[in-house]
């Protein structure tokens, strides 16, 4: 009778949320035809010279872009659900910490999303291609035009690269069963996720960098947040166990989603709307309008969800959850219609015609150069500042955490942490950032200063120590917090292999060469999210050499100072001979690009360039000095710890041979290293004096002369 009831509870469940995903898909598509008519998007629009795709190429597009923003958001979700928000088993004693039953089955049900993915991506893609080409889907699918633009197209490569990433995830999910192979399907779908908005309409923008990245954010923070709660609303409603686990993890990391899709989507409007009169007078405006009252509305949810319904279910109420959620996802589907009518909705155009530089890079071509417009110049790279404000408010809640519990943290490290994010701002939202497009020279000192001046105070920081001291233990006993993760990262073999200080040194100086002297450099030069990704990449490879030069954090392998500070001296003239080929080039870097951007008040490209290799060459002595003087200071401390060190375990050893003494015991010599050592030598000393002993031959009074081959180490 219980197995009857159980299947019957089973199937109840698993009815309730077809249902809910049946409301939440007609929603969802309900507000995106709505969408689309008002805002004109499916109207055929009469171009001369440009041929019409046909009205299901209209309809197609948006209809397969939202089931592929559906199908992201439930994977995102499953995998989520497997490897976050539900707590692991085991992990006790030797035990390795493994999945849980219902972790499996969310990993499976990911499989099954992503292969829904693939196949909307996939749709998405004709319709896409048809789109462009202006030639009906049919023409498209049995021509050759498909094979052929796909890689011409900015969105037929992103999109192609999504269906290659969620074939993947389809593939992999059915046969994951580690904590650490589904955060790696989590990190796959968490990829798959950008390509598409980095190449949408946002790129070509004005003031594309901060839309781009606005978007990426937007979609990044919206996915699990969509797809968690689609998640948490099928784990009460099949009834399973730890919903009181899932939903507290869940409504913490709602709250910070939230956060992030509200700036995201207020700089995105800003970005295309910089008129508010025209949130009303467009169809444009009108859409984004609608948009952020559905935001809103999701908003008053979540406060309800925090408020009352997470303590429900900690009470064992688990009906005062799935109830609300219901309507809940309905409203998120809704608005993901009413963001894909959006985005096939043309935003005002400019009140003035761009030049072909600013359509490259954004903003209009800066004046002649001076230090002072390079310090008042101001430029918002919202990548950066988000990085900065994230970096800088974790590192500060983990020093208040640790205040709060009467520990101490070193004053000095968190100057260092807050001065090496002080140079990030200094140099990507000033001047610096708005003149390093344009011109090598200055890019070339905001490298320098991301990859050998900022890393040396950020490890100076010490934030793995700080998160290690600060983060919680999990609270479920073998599960794994963020803490536990920290740690299994820092015991990783991926972790050994790039902390190895070979490793470290090459990719710290071998991708300066490989970027400059290939085509990458332009590549990343025209494209925001490459120059993102360069910019970065410097950033983490810097920080990775230095720390395994002065880094305070856990490391797998630590060099003895001798051999840091010989690192040191071996590495840094790399970095002059890469300034000195910069000085001595005959023909410029990314020549397509400069030609391009390039202001017609600077000296010849090819001497700028010249001058960014200067800059390189005599850059290097001052991380240097910077690393001596941190070296001397960290081996001078090192050596005074360990004195104490001995000094401590010579006490101890002192008072357990006196208490032994008072109880007539024999002392225990190697209870103490110096105890120990000084055994040691006094054997040694034993073993001398006896062979100074003058030996008897047969018992009588010798002359003390060893006998042959005796004594005195001879063959006789």
């Amino acid at each position: 009778m219980a197995t009857k009831d159980t299947g019957t509870a089973a199937d109840t469940g698993t009815a309730a949320v077809l249902r809910v995903g049946v409301v939440a898909l007609a929603a969802g598509l309900a507000v995106l035809v709505a969408g689309l008519v008002l805002g004109g998007a499916v109207a055929e629009k009469v171009v001369p010279g440009l041929a019409d795709a046909g009205a299901l190429t209209r309809w197609g597009l948006p209809v397969s872009r939202l089931a592929m923003n559906l199908g992201a958001a439930l994977t995102v979700g499953a995998l989520l659900a497997a490897a976050a928000l539900l707590p692991l088993e085991g992990g006790k004693g030797k035990e390795a910490p493994r999945l849980s039953r219902d972790a499996l089955d969310y990993l499976r049900a990911a499989s099954w999303a992503a292969t829904a993915w693939a196949a909307a991506a996939a749709a998405t893609l004709v319709f896409t291609v048809a789109d462009v080409l202006g030639q009906p889907v049919g023409e498209i699918l049995t021509g050759s035009e498909l094979s052929n633009y796909v890689g011409q197209l900015p969105q037929g490569t992103a999109l192609m690269l999504v269906v290659l990433l969620a074939v993947v995830v389809a593939l992999l999910g059915r046969t994951t069963t580690t904590p650490a192979a589904a955060f790696g399907l989590l990190a796959v779908a968490g990829i798959a996720l950008l390509p598409p908005p980095l190449t949408g309409h946002s790129s070509s923008a004005a003031n594309h960098s901060v839309a781009v990245t606005g978007v990426a954010l937007h979609v990044a923070a919206a996915a699990p947040w969509v797809g968690g709660l689609a998640m948490l609303a099928a784990h009460g409603l099949t009834r399973r166990a730890r919903l009181d686990v899932m939903a507290d993890r869940f409504s913490r990391m709602a709250l910070w989603c939230y956060v992030a899709v509200g700036v995201s989507g207020l700089v995105n409007v800003i970005a295309r709307l910089p008129d508010p009169a025209e949130l009303v007078g467009t169809d444009y405006g009108r859409l984004a309008l609608g948009k952020i009252i559905a935001f809103a509305a999701l908003g008053w949810f979540g406060w309800w969800h925090r408020g009352r319904t997470v303590p429900a279910v900690a009470d064992g109420r688990p009906w005062a959850l799935t109830r609300l959620a219901g309507v809940e996802i309905a409203v998120m589907a809704a608005t993901m219609g009413l963001a894909v009518a959006l985005a096939r909705t043309a935003p005002p155009a400019p009140a003035t015609d761009e030049t072909p530089a600013e359509v490259l890079l954004g903003f209009p071509v800066p004046p002649p150069i001076t230090v002072g417009r390079l310090a008042t110049l101001w430029t918002f790279d919202l990548f950066f500042a988000a990085l900065v404000v994230v970096l800088g408010g974790l590192y500060l809640a983990g020093v208040v955490r640790l205040r709060r519990r009467g520990d101490s943290w070193p004053v000095m490290r968190t100057v260092a942490w807050l001065f090496g994010l002080l140079t990030i701002v200094a140099v990507t939202q000033t001047g610096v950032a708005r003149y390093a497009p344009v011109m090598f020279s200055v890019h070339m000192a905001e490298h320098m200063v991301l990859s050998m001046l900022t890393p040396i105070f950020l490890v100076a920081g010490a934030p793995v120590t700080l998160a290690l001291r600060a983060l919680r233990p999990a609270r479920v006993r073998g599960d794994r917090g963020p803490r536990e993760w920290l740690t299994a990262l820092l015991h990783s073999r991926y972790t050994a292999v790039v902390a190895h200080p070979g490793v470290a040194t090459v990719i710290f100086v071998a991708s300066t060469f490989v970027l400059y002297f290939t085509p990458l450099f332009q590549a990343a030069m025209r494209n925001h999210l490459g120059h993102i990704a360069m910019t970065v990449h410097f950033l983490v490879a810097g920080s990775l050499f230095f720390w395994v030069l002065i880094g305070v954090d856990p490391a797998p392998r630590r060099l003895p100072y001798p051999g840091r500070i010989l690192l040191l001296f071996v590495t840094m003239p790399f970095h002059a001979f890469f300034g000195l080929a910069l000085m001595n080039l005959g023909e410029p870097l990314a020549r397509g690009w400069y030609n391009a951007v390039y202001p017609s008040w600077a000296t010849s490209l090819l001497k700028d360039q010249h001058t960014g290799g200067a800059i390189a060459w005599g850059f290097g002595e001052i991380p240097t000095f910077i690393v001596l003087v941190f070296l001397a200071f960290q081996w001078f401390f090192a050596d005074q710890r360990q004195a104490r060190r001995l000094d401590r375990k010579a006490d101890r050893a002192a008072e357990r041979t006196a208490e032994r003494a008072a109880r007539g015991e024999t002392a225990a010599a190697e209870d103490d290293e110096l105890a120990a050592y000084n055994a040691r030598l006094a054997k040694l000393a034993e073993r001398d004096q006896q062979a100074r002993t003058p030996r008897r031959a047969g018992g009588g009074g010798g002359s003390g002369i060893p006998r042959a081959g005796e004594g005195d180490g001879s063959t006789g």
